[in-house]
């Protein structure tokens, strides 16, 4: 469970599942190799790999490449099935900053081999998000700088508007296979620049009017030493 900043008070977040778009930026798309398809691509994030702000992404010792996405988080304010996308809208409760941290070298292997993407996903600290809460009537999402740093060097910088689904879009189509419940997360893509993480690092991700999430990076035998 993460708490944040939420209105005058906080939200704590303890979704059900944490719903992940894939190539859902075109420049992405391309530089992982992979087509633009017709209809959103999702997969699942456990919720066991939650973390709130300044907390140690720990890059996992089965793994010998951890690559950072950046990605605007939407959270669901109530219980949502088969909904339109005309009304999707009503089901939102806000937004934040979400990091999709995937293990590139296990997904490549699993892609290979015909086999889910799960390994590559669901690590404990492989989704930070925050800094806070944004409600939805406080912020238009259509055109919004989302970006991010490593140690102070640029690697990913996007607007909202290039997402090729937009989240009413999203919301309709994931709707119409599983109901989202309240406190649901849908992390809605992540644009080009995708790039490795190291032990040491110190990540900064953004979305314009929600603020910025920092992260430290730690390899797993010094992150235990935090535990």
């Amino acid at each position: 469970m993460v708490r944040l900043p939420y209105l005058d008070g906080f939200y704590e977040l303890h979704p059900s599942k944490i719903v992940a778009l894939a190539r859902n930026y075109a420049e992405h798309a391309k530089e992982m190799n992979s087509d633009v398809h017709k209809k959103p691509v999702f997969f699942l994030k456990p919720p066991s790999a939650l973390i709130g702000p300044d907390e140690p992404i720990i890059l996992p010792g089965m793994s010998k490449r951890v690559d950072h996405e950046v990605e605007l988080a939407v959270i669901i304010g109530k219980r949502a099935n088969r909904i339109p996308k005309e009304k999707a809208m009503d089901y939102v409760l806000g937004y934040t900053v979400i990091l999709d941290i995937t293990a590139r070298d296990l997904q490549a292997e699993a892609r290979e081999r015909g086999l889910p993407w799960t390994i590559a996903k669901g690590f404990d600290t492989f989704a930070p998000i925050g800094p806070r809460v944004v409600d939805k009537r406080e912020l238009s999402i259509d055109d919004l700088e989302i970006g991010l740093k490593v140690n102070g060097q640029l690697r990913q910088l996007a607007r909202t508007s290039e997402m090729i689904f937009k989240v009413q879009e999203i919301i309709e189509y994931v709707s119409a296979i599983m109901t989202l419940e309240p406190g649901d997360i849908i992390a809605t893509g992540t644009p080009a620049g995708v790039g490795p993480l190291r032990h040491g690092d110190r990540v900064e991700a953004w979305i314009e009017g929600i603020g910025k999430l920092e992260e430290d990076v730690l390899a797993e035998k010094m992150g235990n030493k935090h535990q």
